[in-house]
């Protein structure tokens, strides 16, 4: 080595060493200032942001999934209603001069499977009408309420009492 700390045959000049110098504080500064921010994690609006983005997509999912839940209900109770139909008009045979039996009694003399719902998906019973020539299976629709646009019935033409 020389006497600059160079080696044999190299000079450098004190200008020339600090511009090394301070090229090298750049980089570490830099890496530094990386770091930092690293470190630092993340801030409030960033987090907000995610947030909006996120309700967006919710929201999004939400006027999606809601119609086609109420669909399924619908279609589960019209499933129902078809399942009990059948047994309903079977018993009615079976059982001429008889009034017109329930869906809890229909099960407890397994005419009907213990599987099978007593109840629509809105929590309301099904019923069972008896006419002269037909049974009827209903629910009570999404509303609750007895003989309103939204009851379903199996049949689904033949409305009870008419």
């Amino acid at each position: 080595m020389g006497p600059t700390g160079s080696p044999e045959g190299w000079t450098v000049s004190n200008e020339e060493h600090k511009a090394v110098t301070r090229g090298m504080n750049m980089t570490s500064m830099i890496r530094r200032a990386r770091l930092r921010a690293a470190a630092r994690g993340v801030t409030l609006i960033e987090i907000l942001i995610v947030l909006a983005i996120i309700g967006l997509i919710a929201g999004g999912v939400a006027v999606v999934a809601i119609p086609k839940f109420q669909q399924a209900r619908i279609d589960q109770a019209k499933i129902d209603l078809r399942t009990i139909h059948p047994v309903a008009e079977k018993w009615r045979i079976d059982h001429v001069g008889e009034e017109c039996p329930t869906v809890e009694r229909l099960r407890a003399e397994r005419e009907l499977s213990t599987a099978a719902k007593l109840s629509d998906p809105w929590d309301s019973p099904y019923k069972i009408f008896c006419g002269d020539d037909e049974v009827i299976v209903s629910s009570f629709g999404p509303d609750r309420k007895e003989g309103t646009q939204d009851d379903i019935r199996i049949p689904e033409a033949i409305a009870p009492g008419k």
